[in-house]
């Protein structure tokens, strides 16, 4: 015989189901957009302003970052300044020693002569 368990599930859920009703669907969506929505534009207007105060504080990094930089590049300018100070103090050293060394044989040479 035909029982209960015979039966197919769906048989008969049509026909359960209540008609619905498509202007209080709009109502219960306009109810829950307006409950959310406020929070989410508030939401919205924050990020927003979170990012903009973001843009600005890498701007500023970026900015301090090439301030170190120029520092860095004027302490290498202030050392490669007193290396060339060294090698030119050398340089005149250099040269006063050829010409004390040039006296010193130009008066040989006179010397020698008058001997």
């Amino acid at each position: 015989g035909v029982g209960p368990s015979d039966a197919s599930p769906d048989e008969g859920v049509v026909e359960d189901l209540p008609l619905i009703d498509e202007k209080a669907v709009e109502q219960l969506t306009e109810g829950l957009i307006s409950h959310y929505l406020p929070d989410l534009q508030r939401s919205k207007s924050a990020l927003q302003e979170l990012t903009q105060n973001q843009v600005v504080l890498l701007e500023t990094l970026e900015q301090e970052i090439s301030k170190f930089k120029e520092c860095n590049s004027i302490v290498d300018i202030n050392a490669l300044f007193s290396e060339a100070k060294h090698y030119h103090n050398k340089l005149v050293n250099i040269r006063n020693e050829m010409m004390m060394l040039h006296e010193k044989t130009s008066k040989l040479k006179v010397s020698g002569k008058n001997i």
